[in-house]
């Protein structure tokens, strides 16, 4: 197949990118870089170090002999270079990470806030506007969030995106129906991806744009199979308390000798998902598209879920760390179960890599590789939910 994967240099995208074109298709990547920019604004950087994406896309090529193109150009503000793309290359389909990912960082201030609006809405909105005024029949992957449903089950598992409800008329004839499951956002960044859906869901009944959104778990892990071939092609490991991720942050903290930081009383339950997983949940869903006319297909892209803290007790008996308790500054309840519905991705064939002991470790040699690259003073996560009265 032909495939455009917008917003590939980052941390999904980049191993999605190279996972792809190890199974044959064409691959073109469009990023404008941001997240790398995003890091000059932070002063920060990835624990590992990331090539230029010219030196990435060459030693691909030399590896496996296979091309990537790569076009940089900001999808949010470029309409016309996108809907160009479009019809030079006229793919089968587009995986779309082209969104500011990280909720602390979209909480950080006002500036953040609106950047994240701007960046994430406008880029959805021109990729199913540009596929619609192509005439083109293109499927849409997009990486959404857990963090869509918030984190109360309400008592049941959380359903793939579809919650069927009773409706009584004035008659009291009672009718059924399915609806998208209810939001709860719990930043601006999740607020974003509750807005995807609802492009997708009207120009999927407008226009039958076919379209598969993944409702994904926090990642942890950091290489591939084809990320591991070489140092060049390496992934990013975020480590700071804006983009790291919780079960790395730990890890990388433990390498270094730093406290775990554990916010709150650490009873949040998280879903999460392997990076490895992650790739191949975007070829499950490019492998298995929506038929033409059919509804917007969900999934819910996590293999487990567990308590923050009890994370933070595996790792500390894994490697001598200590845990420290400090102030959560998001804005949710001390605790909370999540009970979570993922058949159909497993049903597709996902064989979920969970966690162990030998991928733990793995990570956290990575992070000792690496260890003298971090900067201990963006280790704190200091963006606040709530405003500043």
């Amino acid at each position: 197949m032909k495939i455009i994967v917008f917003g590939g240099d980052g941390f999904c995208g980049w191993p999605t990118a190279l996972h792809l074109s190890s199974l044959g298709h064409d691959i073109v990547i469009v990023d404008n870089l941001s997240r790398r920019n995003i890091d000059n604004e932070l002063e920060t950087n990835s624990l590992t170090p990331i090539a230029p994406m010219s030196t990435r896309i060459k030693a691909w090529k030399g590896i496996t002999g296979k091309d990537i193109e790569f076009h940089n150009f900001d999808l949010a503000k470029e309409y016309d270079r996108l809907l160009h793309l479009l019809y030079h290359h006229k793919p089968d389909a587009v995986v779309h990470f082209a969104e500011q990912r990280a909720a602390p960082y979209s909480m950080k201030s006002e500036r953040q806030k609106r950047y994240t609006v701007d960046n994430n809405l406008n880029a959805t909105h021109n990729i199913l506007c540009a596929i619609v005024d192509s005439g083109l029949d293109v499927h849409v992957v997009h990486l959404g969030t857990m963090g869509v449903y918030g984190y109360g089950t309400a008592g049941m598992k959380i359903p793939e995106g579809y919650l069927k409800v009773q409706v009584v008329n004035d008659m009291g004839e009672v009718s059924e129906r399915d609806i998208l499951y209810p939001t709860n956002p719990g930043s601006i960044y999740h607020l974003t991806k509750t807005q995807d859906q609802l492009f997708f869901a009207y120009y999927n009944k407008n226009d039958a744009v076919r379209v598969t959104d993944l409702h994904q778990g926090i990642v942890w892990g950091t290489n591939t199979r084809e990320t591991n071939l070489d140092e060049r092609l390496i992934n990013r490991f975020d480590y700071d308390g804006d983009y790291g991720t919780v079960l790395n942050r730990f890890l990388m903290q433990a390498a270094i000798g730093h406290p775990l930081t554990v916010h709150g009383t650490g009873g949040q339950t998280r879903a999460f998902i392997h990076i490895q997983d992650t790739v191949k949940c975007i070829e499950l869903a490019i492998n298995n598209p929506p038929s033409k006319g059919d509804r917007v297909k969900i999934h819910n892209q996590m293999t487990e879920t567990h308590r923050v803290r009890d994370l933070a007790k595996i790792i500390a008996e894994m490697t001598g760390a200590v845990v420290d308790y400090l102030p959560n500054p998001r804005n949710e309840a001390a605790e909370n179960d999540l009970h979570v519905e993922n058949k159909s991705l497993i049903g597709m064939g996902l064989n979920p890599i969970t966690l162990n002991k030998g991928l733990m470790l793995e990570v956290h040699d990575i992070a000792t590789k690496y260890k003298d690259r971090c900067d201990v003073s963006k280790i704190p996560a200091t963006s606040l939910w709530r405003g500043r009265h």
